[in-house]
């Protein structure tokens, strides 16, 4: 058992580890892979132990078999129970510190398409099938599909995310060194899946900043797409057709017709832009359309991303709350 140890060891030191998640799930694998060798090893040895003792011809004693065991199944049954249980808590507790990035995360847009990942830097610098982070900072991502599923996966992170059409899911991560790492398609998305790869660089705060301010930005691009598709006009103070301002509409509680309260979040944003019908404001009349098909995914992401900004201040104190353009 001790070479199978020392092989397990090496084979984990081999892999990467580049995030601060991936030493959690590093440990809860290598403790499902000793606790499988342990049992593995356990029963082996009683096997071959019966197969010798009691093999044909031998002198063993052979009394006659007992009709009950209870306490050894009940013990058996209550002690890997609560082995299960412990591995189920400690995988729950790995899920739950995936699903909650902290406080103020630094958040990058990511659309997924056939074949490429198109990413959008807070500001509006666009990599292709690259993406630039600084270490030591959590990082959020918005991801979204552009026409199939796909999924961002990352080795040296230790993260997988599905990444569905439709839909913006988030992941992040805490990039611990420096570095070039892999990035994969690991959902079949078409006969260019095994193409769909890329790159995150992991840099110093300072080196990133650099590099961010070294490209060229589009200024103001979600603002430009907020006037390109009519969002304008019905939205802003002054508008003529009477529909929900949105300063300060992220984050809020919007009243939904019939009672009830919904929160203003990314997921909600994305819904009223594309099905405004299914998600009216009480109070107002469902006159906006739905832009379904209509807004690019890359587009709609940057405009979610103007709409976070626009802050309460700029809504006047009569303002009623809002749904988004």
């Amino acid at each position: 058992m001790t070479g199978r140890f020392a092989l397990t060891r090496g084979i984990l030191a081999g892999l990467e580890s580049a995030s601060s998640l991936a030493p959690g799930v590093d440990r809860l694998i290598l403790a499902l892979l000793v606790t499988s060798l342990l049992v593995a090893g356990t029963l082996l040895a009683l096997n071959l132990c019966f197969i010798v003792r009691y093999r044909r011809g031998s002198s063993a004693p052979r009394p006659p078999p007992r009709s009950s065991s209870t306490v050894v199944e009940a013990a058996w049954i209550a002690g890997t129970t609560v082995v299960f249980l412990g591995f189920f808590a400690w995988g729950a507790k790995l899920y739950l510190d995936e699903e909650r990035p902290p406080a103020g995360a630094y958040e990058i847009a990511v659309v997924a398409r056939q074949w490429m990942w198109d990413i959008h830097q807070p500001n509006g610098r666009r990599e292709f099938n690259e993406l630039h982070v600084p270490i030591g900072t959590p990082i959020r991502l918005l991801l979204t599909s552009e026409d199939v599923i796909h999924s961002f996966y990352v080795p040296a992170f230790r993260l997988k995310q599905d990444v569905v059409p439709g839909k913006t899911v988030s992941l992040w991560f805490d990039a611990t060194k420096a570095g070039t790492y892999a990035l994969y398609c690991s959902e079949f998305c078409g006969s260019k899946h095994a193409a769909m790869t890329g790159v995150i660089v992991a840099e110093t705060p300072e080196r990133y900043a650099a590099w961010l301010a070294g490209g060229a930005p589009e200024e103001g691009r979600g603002r430009q797409l907020f006037t390109r598709y009519g969002c304008a006009g019905c939205h802003e103070p002054g508008a003529t057709v009477r529909a929900p301002l949105l300063a300060g509409l992220y984050g809020s509680r919007v009243p939904v017709p019939g009672g009830g309260f919904i929160r203003a979040d990314e997921a909600y944003l994305r819904d009223a832009i594309l099905r405004a019908n299914q998600f009216a404001v009480a109070g107002y009349q469902p006159l906006m359309p739905s832009f379904q098909g209509v807004i690019p995914e890359g587009d709609l992401l940057e405009l979610i991303a103007y709409l976070k900004t626009l802050g309460a201040a700029e809504r006047p104190a009569s303002g009623p709350g809002g749904a988004a353009p």
